[in-house]
């Protein structure tokens, strides 16, 4: 990773990517959509396939000279295939985004409505927030979370008797409890409703083992391939065999054009990789970390929305724990060496730009070998970070120790 025909070719790029490499090592990445891929992933994004036209599908392209795009996207989807029990995969999204434009436009038609989570209980943006396409092209109905914190599926099941949805759809941004999988289905199958979960945060802990599997439960699960799962960044769609034609034809020609065969080489490594025993080892370590952070910041005074986590990340009500901003909390932690991202809490009062809260994640940590141990030391700088949050001083000093904390867990070592 010296790259040194950049170096000598463009030095504003190779500088950018010399700072950016060194702010990763040097860095804590506490973002829950964040990770660090294999030095084979990277390789494979740099690869020939960057070159490739390949529209369509395996056997069946537009173009000539696809013998090995072909084996790689079969790959893929095998391995896919393998890692989560789908009876029909589709590797070709760009990201998790286009992976959900293209599952909506397979099932529904203009003004069909979808229930999905409200944005500020934990949903995604594009699960019906207003300023997206979709929610231009579908009526979205937002559910919310109860006054425990978790999903009511009573209420649920009455707003999808009321609303009479085409789809269903669970999958969040920000809520950290495990769904009840059958549930869901039940409520979907109750109203005549498709069911559709977005995994793209906890695909790595599912393909991991680490917890249960929900695509034997919905007839479309889509993801993305990075977070978690620790893969390129890029989506893909599973389903259930009935649904496979429309998905396809979606992909292709319906919303994308030729596929970027270097992405889906990445997948493809990383696929395998994820289908190794040390994964599984990895998946369950995120979840223990996770729980020590949560214990951790509890003890601290912290207030934990959902009432916990079963996943990879927190959210932390911080302006209600400390009275900081979550855009404060933000710019200090970032300032002293850790990255988080500001994050609304349910119902907050205040705006997506200045929010309550921060959303933390280990998952990126966890990659680089710190366990329990080292998530109570993270713990008491975060503390330390958002009380001193406006000194300058007490700021530069643990960004100091943190810094020198992050070269013991190298992300690429002998790079």
């Amino acid at each position: 990773m010296a790259f040194e025909i950049i170096k000598k070719q463009d030095k504003q790029v190779f500088d950018a990517i010399s700072g950016e490499m060194k702010r990763q090592q040097e860095g804590m990445e506490l973002i829950a959509s964040e990770n660090y891929v294999s030095k084979a992933v990277l390789e494979a994004l740099g690869s020939v396939f960057t070159n490739k036209y390949s529209e369509g599908y395996p056997g069946k392209r537009y173009y000539g000279g696809q013998q090995y795009t072909d084996v790689i996207e079969s790959l893929a989807i095998e391995r896919a295939k393998k890692l989560f029990g789908a009876e029909h995969v589709n590797v070709q999204p760009h990201s998790g985004a286009p992976a959900n434009m293209i599952a909506y436009n397979a099932i529904l038609k203009p003004g069909d409505t979808v229930l999905g989570m409200d944005l500020s209980h934990g949903g995604h943006l594009t699960h019906g927030h207003p300023l997206t396409l979709s929610a231009q092209i579908y009526n979205f109905i937002g559910y919310k979370t109860g006054k425990d914190g978790l999903i009511d599926y009573k209420e649920l099941e009455k707003m999808a008797i009321k609303h009479k949805p085409k789809l269903i759809l669970a999958g969040f941004s920000a809520y950290t409890r495990q769904v009840d999988y059958k549930k869901f289905a039940a409520i979907a199958k109750k109203v005549g409703a498709i069911s559709m979960f977005d995994i793209a945060h906890i695909a790595g802990l599912i393909a991991g083992k680490a917890i249960e599997n929900p695509v034997p439960f919905f007839d479309i699960v889509t993801t993305t391939t990075h977070k978690t799962l620790r893969g390129p960044r890029g989506g893909m769609i599973m389903c259930k065999a009935e649904f496979a034609k429309a998905i396809d034809k979606s992909a292709f020609p319906g919303f994308q054009g030729g596929p970027h065969m270097n992405n889906i080489a990445a997948k493809a490594i990383a696929f395998g990789e994820a289908l190794k025993p040390a994964f599984k080892v990895y998946a369950k370590q995120v979840i223990k970390n996770a729980k020590i952070l949560e214990k951790e910041l509890t003890k601290r005074g912290y207030k934990i929305m959902f009432g916990g986590t079963d996943y990879h990340m927190v959210l932390i009500d911080v302006m209600g724990s400390k009275e900081v901003t979550g855009k404060e909390a933000e710019r200090a932690l970032d300032e002293a060496g850790i990255t988080v991202n500001k994050n609304m809490i349910p119902d907050d009062p205040r705006s997506p730009m200045d929010p309550s809260g921060i959303r933390v994640g280990v998952q990126a940590i966890t990659s680089r070998g710190m366990k329990e141990k080292e998530i109570k030391m993270i713990v008491e700088w975060i503390d330390a970070i958002i009380t001193a949050h406006n000194d300058k001083k007490t700021l530069a000093e643990i960004k100091k120790d943190v810094t020198k904390f992050c070269k013991r867990f190298p992300i690429y070592p002998k790079v």
